[in-house]
């Protein structure tokens, strides 16, 4: 998957927005104002960091060890870094995403989930 494929898919989760809040080159994809991934846009080969279960973070590590791996700079118990140009299936990374997203909406406060559940149906 091109970065700018994936740029579009973590686009496209409800609530979802992009900014740059540690430098110009790290690209932060956040739901309600929590981080579900990031991009390093400078670093090749492309890759993004995503936040997954524990035990599927060893799984997906020894499955995959050469593309995706405890997260760089990130809490390697829940972030992996995910290198996605490499020929890792686009149905896979998208599964990333979507599970990634989806254990930081579980996070949300009710109030945040609330505001998350009217954006969807407006």
């Amino acid at each position: 998957m091109d970065i700018e494929s994936f740029r579009l898919y973590c686009l496209s989760k409800l609530g979802a927005e992009e900014c740059f809040p540690f430098d110009e080159s790290t690209l932060v994809f956040k739901v309600m104002g929590k981080m579900f991934a990031l991009c390093a846009l400078e670093r090749l080969p492309a890759q993004a960091n995503l936040k997954a279960d524990p035990d599927y973070s060893v799984e997906l590590r020894e499955s995959y060890p050469d593309l995706i791996i405890p997260g760089f700079h990130m809490n390697k118990l829940h972030w992996n870094t995910v290198l996605i140009e490499e020929g890792l299936d686009d149905s896979l990374i998208k599964e990333l995403v979507d599970q990634s997203y989806a254990l930081v909406v579980s996070k949300l406060t009710k109030k945040n989930k609330a505001a998350l559940a009217e954006l969807g149906n407006g």
